[in-house]
């Protein structure tokens, strides 16, 4: 089933030799579902090297692909600690000025933390020389942080970009897909895809709040994306590169929204260690 649902993903690698892979992922619980794709790579045969900060948590060394880290100017500790509050909004029953004012408190650090890691991967002069004499055929990223493109636009190396969602429908208009507030719930929102009139309104003033909220959430990586590429560059400019989406999202548990040809959802993923129903009779 996994290599089914990767198949498109497979198709940018040529079948018949073994291509070069660079992955630049994102620390946390994104990582776990991406190994598994590493796997299935690695048998057939693709070349994988893993790029990560040496203060990494789950990111993890492998049989399946080499490792470089990087040196970060914050701790290990640091990041944990980050990690578990953010956790800890994600299931909390706060009101929904509650949880987004906690969440935008734990984005901004998250986002400080992680515009960090990628200064200091971006201006390590070793790394990337070495990115660049290694001819990769493909980056393998997360774009939720969007270091992985930067790189990937720097040396002109095609993106397959792995991630479940972006704040604010990022990765929706960066792709060109149809996005109305009327009918696509916003994250927080808590509505649905059958919204009465009231609801739509809600909907309506969340979307108008995401430019400068988000705005503020990013201005940071797309200044440093700038900079680096020498020529101005907004999120949505810096993903709209993007080869390939593989969303780790499902319709039976999200809802319905265009998505474009080059979207694939794999929602499926998230259950790839599943385990057997116990056998309970009546």
């Amino acid at each position: 089933m996994l290599v089914a649902v990767l198949l498109l993903f497979l198709c940018c690698l040529s079948p018949a030799t073994a291509e070069k892979l660079l992955v630049i992922p994102m620390e946390g619980s994104h990582w776990l579902s991406m190994k598994q794709v590493l796997a299935e790579l690695n048998k057939k045969g693709h070349e994988i090297v893993v790029i990560a900060p040496e203060s990494k948590i789950l990111i993890d060394s492998s049989g399946i692909y080499e490792m470089k880290t990087y040196p970060v100017p914050f701790k290990k500790e640091e990041m944990e600690e980050l990690m578990r509050s953010l956790s800890a909004n994600t299931f909390s029953d706060d009101s929904l000025l509650t949880r987004f004012m906690n969440t935008w408190n734990n984005f901004k650090k998250s986002s400080a933390m992680f515009q960090a890691s990628c200064r200091s991967l971006l201006y390590n002069k070793e790394m990337m020389k070495y990115i660049e004499e290694s001819k990769f055929d493909v980056i393998f990223t997360d774009p939720l942080t969007p270091c992985g493109q930067i790189v990937a636009l720097k040396f002109s190396i095609p993106t397959v970009f792995f991630l479940r969602g972006i704040p604010c429908a990022i990765d929706i208009h960066a792709a060109q897909a149809p996005d109305p507030p009327s009918y696509v719930p916003r994250i927080f929102s808590l509505n649905t895809d059958h919204m009465t009139f009231f609801q739509r309104v809600k909907n309506f003033l969340i979307t108008l709040s995401e430019p400068f909220t988000c705005g503020m959430a990013f201005s940071g990586f797309e200044t440093l994306a700038s900079d680096f590429l020498q020529k101005p560059m907004t999120m949505t400019q810096l993903l709209s590169h993007g080869s390939i989406w593989l969303k780790r999202l499902d319709f039976v548990f999200d809802y319905p929204m265009p998505i474009m040809p080059n979207m694939i959802f794999i929602g499926g993923i998230n259950c790839g260690q599943k385990k057997p129903l116990s056998q309970v009779s009546d």
